[in-house]
């Protein structure tokens, strides 16, 4: 890096007469100025401005994936981005408190101004959506022309862009695909992880029917349930069946990546596999704090203008309650959980397996 011989002032190194000359209350310009508009600008400005630093993290972490081989120093690198967009992400539900001072007789003292203005068409936020993995089909929808049809030609290209680049749910699919099963010479892991999974479910369903504080309509009702999720491992032992899942838009994540990513979760104590596990918990934080933005920014919503329309011409709190819902891009990662079995039970790995579990595995190379 070269050095910089010029002093810097630390008004003109941060541009803060852009920054804070950029705040134009339209009520001010029309004649009576509504006072809390102030803070309704600052605080979308400063969502736009960590939406560009997550952008600037999440880049990072798509760059460390999209390769071949990602290296141990790489999976460490993505940890510490992610670290830093959820604590980011932390700050952006926290604004929320901020601008549930403002009342909502407050807020319709200039909110006819912003019509069709809305956080709707936030561009930052759509390529964030998009660079994270949210696919177009799985998007809740409103109206005719789809998200892309309420911003301009220009930022429409930008969305497009990001639909159409690797996403880091693809990369990370990709690099979970890459990792071995644990069918080496005589050990087949999956044989032994079903048999244990079946005395797991055998058992569960024992202390359902055996169990005296229920009736025999809630053991039914718990029956019921117990066979969903025995449903749920029969499609983690059949590809087929698993991809009948995907294409009801059940399941999202590819048979081996589901598979490489239980491994990762059921064998989490291993050296080697601590950093794969706390990736992949950091990315379903990251798709939990969007989800909880979205739902507060929902009850916000409700609070300010109830059943109301929103600027933009959505639904209001109604939209953004389902987007909440449906928006969620690691999930599949998240209900793994139905499928860890206590660590007792676990098969015990031979030590030839452990030695060569890494974060890229060939049997030609030398480890």
């Amino acid at each position: 890096m070269k050095k910089h011989n010029s002093p810097q002032y630390y008004h003109d190194y941060l541009k803060l007469d852009r920054i804070l000359d950029s705040q134009h209350l339209l009520s001010k310009e029309l004649g009576e100025e509504a006072h809390d508009e102030m803070l309704f600008i600052i605080i979308h400005q400063v969502y736009e401005l960590w939406f560009k630093q997550i952008l600037h993290e999440l880049d990072s972490v798509i760059k460390a994936f999209d390769r071949d081989t990602v290296h141990e120093s790489h999976i460490g690198i993505a940890i510490s981005r992610l670290d830093r967009i959820i604590e980011i992400q932390k700050i952006l539900i926290n604004q929320i408190h901020v601008l549930e001072t403002m009342t909502p007789m407050d807020f319709l003292d200039f909110r006819d101004l912003l019509i069709p203005a809305s956080g709707f068409q936030s561009v930052q936020f759509r390529v964030l959506e998009n660079k994270l993995g949210l696919k177009e089909d799985r998007r809740f929808v409103y109206g005719k022309g789809g998200y892309k049809s309420y911003v301009t030609e220009e930022h429409k290209s930008h969305i497009e862009e990001a639909e159409q680049s690797p996403s880091l749910f693809n990369l990370l699919e990709k690099w979970l695909e890459r990792t071995p099963f644990l069918e080496f010479e005589n050990f087949n892991f999956w044989e032994q992880y079903r048999s244990a999974v079946d005395d797991m479910l055998a058992s569960d369903r024992h202390h359902i029917e055996v169990n005296e504080q229920l009736s025999e309509a809630e053991k039914q009702n718990q029956l019921k349930e117990y066979t969903g999720t025995e449903k749920k491992f029969d499609a983690l032992f059949d590809n087929e069946k698993h991809n009948e899942l995907i294409e009801k838009k059940e399941h999202r994540l590819s048979y081996k990546a589901t598979q490489a990513a239980l491994l990762i979760l059921l064998y989490r104590d291993q050296p080697i596999l601590h950093n794969p596990y706390k990736l992949l918990n950091k990315l379903v934080d990251v798709d939990e704090l969007l989800t909880t933005w979205r739902y507060r920014h929902a009850l916000m919503v409700m609070r300010m203008i109830g059943r109301k329309i929103g600027t933009g011409g959505s639904t209001g709190s109604s939209y953004l309650k389902e987007t909440a819902e449906r928006h969620r891009v690691f999930e599949d990662l998240a209900n793994l959980t139905t499928f860890l079995i206590p660590r007792s039970a676990l098969p015990n790995l031979p030590d030839h397996i452990v030695r060569n579990l890494g974060f890229y595995y060939d049997t030609g190379e030398d480890k």
